[in-house]
């Protein structure tokens, strides 16, 4: 009875200094009720992104509907990825890229102004091109991490919005 009463008491305090510093766990968001509906809409309607973001907003019960004036739009505007040189190999070859994904979005609420956001995920990428087609399927994974790191970043700046 008493090892109960421990493991309880361990259990409960462990449960209160998690929430009391502030932890949750990654990718519980608390989306403001305003947005509880929203309008999705894309250059590329069927990019890998706009599906990822569409299947996120699914998944935190948001409603996706057709465009309307009392209706919060979310606007993908802009995705690229970009290569940087970070280092080269004696021969003269690229040794080391830096990729940066760039995701540029906005919101329009109702009745207000569209709010511009951008997203930059970083990565750094090894090219050795004695192994060109590996290398090829680990820029495609790359790719695709970030297009998700990007997508649950939108969510999360979708939570930190505050509306009056």
């Amino acid at each position: 009875m008493l090892i109960k009463r421990i493991c309880f008491a361990i259990a409960a305090l462990s449960i209160m200094l998690s929430a009391g510093c502030g932890f949750k766990l990654q990718g519980n968001y608390s989306i403001p009720e305003q947005l509880q509906t929203l309008h999705l809409t894309s250059q590329d309607e069927y990019s890998e992104l706009t599906r990822l973001v569409r299947e996120r907003l699914r998944l935190h019960s948001i409603a996706l509907v057709d465009a309307s004036d009392d209706t919060p739009t979310l606007r993908i505007l802009h995705d690229s990825l970009e290569r940087t040189t970070l280092s080269l190999y004696p021969t003269g070859n690229v040794a080391e890229y830096e990729l940066t994904y760039h995701v540029t979005f906005a919101l329009r609420l109702p009745q207000g102004e569209a709010q511009e956001f951008d997203i930059d995920i970083h990565r750094d990428y090894l090219d050795d091109p004695r192994t060109a087609l590996a290398k090829s399927r680990e820029m495609e994974i790359l790719l695709k991490e970030m297009r998700n790191q990007a997508a649950d970043q939108m969510i999360q700046t979708l939570a930190s919005i505050e509306i009056k």
